[in-house]
């Protein structure tokens, strides 16, 4: 298993660069081929998903809306509440600033895939109505479009896609998911993770099994009421904190190019690090590029396909712009990004690291000693690393929850049967200790909420809020990712896969819950990454043919000379 994870980090340290520099390029190029059509078409795509335009007779089986919403179910998710924690947490409120620049560029991107996916989509003749009358993704434009504009066989490529994003759907849009829930559940319940996962398995079947027609119902439902739900108590929060979110606008654009050290203290004060952990979390949040929206908004019925591309142009807006934004002003309005708080210590506690740092406070990863003294709450260790919760040092232990007894006595790192444990001086043993430290990923979005909603006596209703859009999030990403999965089991294998493909989705779903899954996390990151480069290429190669589509769409103006698009 060592060699296997050391494997993959190697994979994925080689393919992240790659992907970032592969991604922002490609967003680059696409603004400026089609004239920042993600500015100049907006209000077009907004008009679009009202309905105004929708036309029912037109092939597909969802309308504009119930496309758009499918594919926001899979792109909100918890990496709005955990991804943005992580990304100031690292490089600091900076941060922020570059996922909105990766979420303006991803706009461009987004149309570009979603309007080259209905351009070539395929009709499903024959076909149950659970199984959806039409189908459509990036593998189809792969295959057909580099034929058609280059003459090349690119069927292997586009299967490659396929194979590799049906088995992410497993993964990243299923398994972590429930995972996900499980463990909040269990944490804050003490209920089996086995349960939860019958429980979410059972619910995602009974929506997938519909097809997409039921999905879309559902989504449509869903994803407006779940972002509501986040985005009122984010609204809440910041206008408690009204005369912190100007400054907060400030700390972010200026961090964004000058950063300076914080409670991380890890690459906060680098710039480089700042735009790295921005771009990254950004390109992973609002998913342009990755091809998998494409198979969502194909679905729609539309016989125009650049249609349904201005009302995917609205995804990277609406998930990054406006909820990833809340998210973080939320998290940086409140200052928890810089706080230690108090905290129960689990010595094993998953989240326990050794770090150090240097002179200019940038974190190293440390060895772990086997014991660690500690005199009066203070710790010390012979090699002179830090005890690290989340990466940031503690700087002291106490053995009460209101931290008035300072411990003293010996930390041992065990990890034999016995565990890690502290035996203090009068030889009393302990498994859990007390003491102020820092916050990360969705706990430190939850105590944004918490904090902020502390000047009206709600500080405790901030949890409930995070606990509940972290279920939501999570199973309407599985629902749209079953979607996702089974576009490319037909696109490989035929029709007759879409059942069994389902039925192994919700296998999938249930092992998730139950199965430590971080390195099934990884392994789907490196599966989604493989998918991304091959559509990222396509769209640059394509781009004559998208940006004719794109012309002759608006100039022909179909929604005023028919009424519909």
């Amino acid at each position: 298993m060592e060699l296997l994870e050391h494997f993959i980090g190697i994979v994925g340290g080689f393919l992240s660069p790659i992907l970032v520099v592969g991604l922002l390029s490609a967003g680059a190029f696409l603004t400026i081929r089609l004239g920042f059509i993600q500015l100049r078409r907006l209000g077009h795509g907004f008009a679009v998903t009202t309905g105004k335009y929708d036309d029912d007779s037109t092939p597909g089986d969802v309308s504009h809306f119930q496309a758009l919403t499918t594919a926001l179910s899979a792109t909100v998710g918890t990496g709005n509440i955990a991804g943005v924690a992580l990304a100031i947490h690292w490089g600091g409120p900076g941060a922020l600033f570059w996922m909105w620049v990766t979420a303006l560029l991803g706009m461009a991107t987004k149309y570009s895939e979603v309007t080259l996916a209905q351009h070539y989509r395929i009709n499903m003749d024959g076909a149950a109505k659970w199984e959806g009358s039409v189908a459509g993704g990036p593998m189809y434009y792969i295959e057909k479009g580099i034929k058609d504009v280059f003459g090349w066989n690119w069927k292997p490529v586009a299967m490659f896609f396929a194979f590799m994003l049906m088995i992410t759907s497993f993964f990243t849009g299923n398994a972590i998911q429930s995972n996900t829930i499980a463990t909040q559940v269990a944490d804050n319940f003490g209920i089996d993770t086995w349960i939860t996962g019958l429980v979410t398995a059972a619910i995602v079947g009974s929506v997938i099994i519909g097809g997409i027609s039921r999905i879309g119902r559902v989504t449509g439902i869903l994803a407006p009421v779940m972002a509501a739900i986040y985005v009122t108590a984010a609204l809440v929060v910041l206008v408690l904190n009204f005369q912190e979110v100007i400054p907060a606008f400030g700390t972010i654009v200026s961090e964004a190019f000058n950063p300076t050290a914080g409670v991380a203290g890890t690459g906060m004060g680098v710039f480089l690090f700042t735009l790295q952990y921005g771009v990254q979390r950004g390109l992973f949040s609002n998913e342009a590029g990755q091809g998998s929206a494409p198979i969502a908004h194909s679905a729609a019925k539309t016989d125009e396909p650049v249609s349904e591309g201005v009302v995917a142009l609205l995804e990277p807006f609406i998930d990054t712009i406006v909820i990833c934004t809340m998210t973080g002003l939320v998290i940086v309005s409140t200052g928890v990004f810089e706080a230690k708080v108090p905290t129960t210590i689990d010595l094993n506690d998953g989240n326990i690291s050794f770090v150090q740092y240097d002179a200019d406070g940038m974190h190293q990863g440390a060895d772990e000693p086997a014991t660690i003294t500690v005199t009066q709450g203070v710790p010390t260790t012979d090699n002179g690393s830090l005890f690290a919760y989340y990466d940031i040092s503690v700087d002291g232990f106490f053995t009460d929850q209101a931290q008035t007894v300072p411990f003293s006595g010996t930390i041992f790192m065990d990890h034999s049967e016995r565990g890690p444990h502290a035996i203090s001086e009068d030889g009393t043993e302990y498994e859990v200790l007390y003491g102020d430290a820092a916050r990360n990923s969705s706990p430190l979005t939850t105590l944004g909420f918490e904090q902020g909603l502390e000047p009206i006596g709600l500080g405790w209703l901030g949890k409930w809020v995070v606990l509940a859009c972290v279920f939501l999030f999570a199973v309407s990403t599985a629902i749209s990712w079953s979607y996702y999965g089974d576009r490319c089991a037909n696109y490989l294998f035929g029709k007759k896969a879409i059942l069994p493909f389902k039925f192994v989705f919700l296998i999938f779903h249930f092992l998730g819950a139950v199965v430590a899954v971080t390195t099934i996390w990884d392994l789907g990151d490196i599966a989604l990454s493989l998918v991304t480069l091959p559509n990222v290429i396509s769209l640059i190669l394509l781009s004559g043919l998208l940006k004719k589509i794109t012309d002759s769409y608006f100039e022909r103006k179909p929604w005023e000379s028919e009424g519909h698009v």
